[in-house]
């Protein structure tokens, strides 16, 4: 009888899956094969640009429009999916209702939706004889082909990073903390503001950092919206295939690098507000 937990120990020791080691180089060959490998490509080409031929491929006049507009209105985007998001995460967690199973799927379309897809269907909702924009045209609000256009797309696929990092944190909070603040005579402001708000704050802004991350990186839901017109609603993504048609592989690469680097900020700011969510949390405990 003793020896069996012995064997158990051993057992979870061993684990099913292979060890460490092994376990560990597969991880590490794959990944660097799938992930490391390119990004280093990539740098090593630019670096071959040096700084002078990086700044006179960066400092072009469409290049930086394309680079305002890109994270301008990617910016907007993850601002406003941040209030929307929060408001959604609320409702869902907070309120049962006829078809919130529904509801609560239709959170993930973007996701599963190719991204072509959703800027046909878009450029289509918003077209003069669209669903939409046959009731906002006569008003003089355009949509296809404009930097509002642009806002709506990135909107679109933003939306779920902020609802799925917010939700199940706010499902966790559960309401009795709300009720032992109201118990203390606690207003409501002072409760959102005081209580609940506090204990999102990290997943808010991981899920506004993912949102933002997602929007300067997105090409198929903004390229058939936006129109790609130079110096007013060209993003950067199709500036560098553009660079690419024109067989331009070194403005190409110095694009790519650019926002290599800025994908890299954005990691690294998600990174450090999970370690601060993951810090306050267990200072909580």
């Amino acid at each position: 009888m003793s020896d069996i937990p012995i064997f158990h120990r051993w057992r979870a020791q061993i684990g099913v899956l292979p060890g460490f080691g092994l376990g560990m180089g597969i991880t590490i060959a794959w990944l660097g094969l799938l992930v490391l490998l390119p990004l280093v490509a990539l740098f090593i080409h630019a670096s071959g640009l040096g700084w002078e031929g990086l700044w006179d491929k960066l400092s072009k006049p469409r290049v930086i429009s394309a680079f305002q507009v890109t994270f301008g209105i990617s910016l907007a985007a993850a601002l406003i999916n941040l209030v929307m998001g929060l408001l959604a995460a609320w409702v869902l967690v907070r309120y049962q209702f006829p078809g919130k199973r529904l509801l609560d799927a239709l959170v993930d379309l973007p996701f599963a939706l190719p991204t072509a897809v959703a800027g046909i269907s878009l450029c289509a909702l918003f077209a003069p004889n669209g669903w939409l924009g046959s009731w906002l045209i006569p008003l003089g609000i355009d949509v296809n082909y404009t930097q509002l256009g642009i806002g709506v797309a990135l909107t679109f696929v933003g939306l779920p990073f902020v609802i799925r990092t917010v939700q199940p944190v706010l499902e966790e909070l559960g309401k009795e903390t709300e009720e032992a603040a109201a118990c203390l005579g606690a207003s409501r402001s002072q409760i959102v503001f005081r209580v609940i708000l506090p204990e999102l704050l990290p997943a808010i802004l991981t899920g506004f950092a993912l949102a933002f991350a997602r929007a300067i990186g997105e090409y198929g839901s903004v390229v058939f919206i936006s129109g790609s017109i130079p110096k007013k609603t060209e993003i950067v993504p199709h500036l560098i295939i553009i660079r690419l048609e024109e067989y331009d592989y070194q403005g190409a690469t110095a694009l790519g690098a650019a926002m290599l680097v800025a994908s890299f900020a954005m990691l690294l700011v998600v990174n450090l507000l999970q370690r601060w969510a993951e810090k306050r949390a267990g200072s909580a405990v």
